[in-house]
């Protein structure tokens, strides 16, 4: 049978992605040369328990891992960012996918997860975990955005207080995540929405996933939308039962976090990776970091931050 190959953009990995052709089908090659277990074996994994959940993500049609690649599914050419941007009626749309959330939420947390002779131990969302993802806000945001910083005198400050912050966390790590839900991961195919880039699945706080969504940096969402989606995540979800200040406190502090995070990765992607077309969203990134650092949770560190980095000045520093 003939075949045509077309290679398709990938994302912030070390990934390859192709579409491979066969008479009227599609379907996806994925290579990965660096970390194959995680981005081969670890993936095909966890998109097997989505599945087994009832969440469409892609199905592992050939193995090649001596090769380094794996071939799945075809979820589609559209993703929800592609769609999303040109909608009036949000609200309902992002009401189904933290619908999708909740299902994610009821998957049994096992040992170890099997396919073939492969297996899987998912790693909880630890204090640790936390303060490694922050950590490239200082090793490599700060230390390209200016010269003049003193990082490792920052760096000690600030994590100081983040520290004193992440232990006020109220929900217990005991929630399959599946770390990266955003727009730009989730793809739409006749109305059916399905998931990619899930090979960072971890055990952690229920509030992770609805945070990345909600606090999406690809997508700025008015405030007004925002507390309307949280509310409603709050409303059907397993802790509707939770004073919802609680609730709102995880959220921003893991919010801010996780685009700490996002601030550090997209920068080492430009320097490091030549991958300089993340750099655009950096502006949104701090304008939803300084929306969660609002909540009294974050005084401290927002004098902090202030007093030793010069947020405002900051913002519009171009590290082109």
């Amino acid at each position: 049978m003939n075949y045509r190959l077309k290679k398709i953009s990938g994302d912030a990995s070390f990934r390859e992605f192709y579409r491979i052709k066969k008479g009227n089908k599609t379907s996806i090659i994925v290579k990965a040369n660096k970390e194959k277990f995680k981005n081969l074996i670890a993936y095909a994994i966890i998109n097997k328990i989505l599945r087994k959940n009832k969440i469409n993500a892609p199905k592992l049609i050939s193995n090649h891992y001596q090769n380094n690649i794996i071939e799945i599914s075809d979820l589609g050419r559209k993703s929800f960012y592609g769609i999303i941007l040109k909608k009036n009626n949000k609200f309902n749309l992002y009401k189904d996918l933290i619908k999708i959330i909740f299902k994610i939420q009821r998957i049994k947390i096992k040992k170890h997860y099997h396919l073939g002779k492969y297996k899987l131990k998912l790693q909880k969302y630890s204090l640790q975990n936390l303060h490694k993802e922050s950590d490239l806000f200082f090793d490599w945001y700060l230390k390209f955005i200016s010269k003049n910083l003193k990082i490792l005198k920052i760096k000690r400050i600030l994590k100081k207080e983040l520290n004193k912050i992440y232990r006020k966390i109220y929900f217990i790590n005991n929630t399959f995540v599946h770390r990266d839900f955003h727009a730009s991961n989730i793809m739409i195919n006749k109305k059916v929405f399905g998931l990619v880039d899930s090979q960072d699945a971890i055990i952690g706080n229920p509030l992770y996933d609805v945070a990345s969504l909600i606090d999406d940096v690809r997508i700025k969402l008015p405030i007004n939308l925002q507390n309307k989606l949280l509310e409603f995540y709050h409303s059907k979800s397993k802790l509707k039962r939770e004073n919802y200040q609680n609730l709102k406190n995880d959220y921003d502090i893991l919010s801010v976090q996780r685009n700490l995070k996002i601030l550090g990765i997209f920068v080492r992607l430009s320097k490091r990776d030549n991958k300089s077309t993340y750099l655009k969203y950096l502006p949104h990134t701090w304008s939803l970091i300084n929306r969660r650092l609002k909540n009294p949770i974050f005084k401290n560190f927002r004098l902090l931050l202030n007093q030793n980095v010069k947020i405002k000045k900051l913002k519009k520093i171009n590290i082109l």
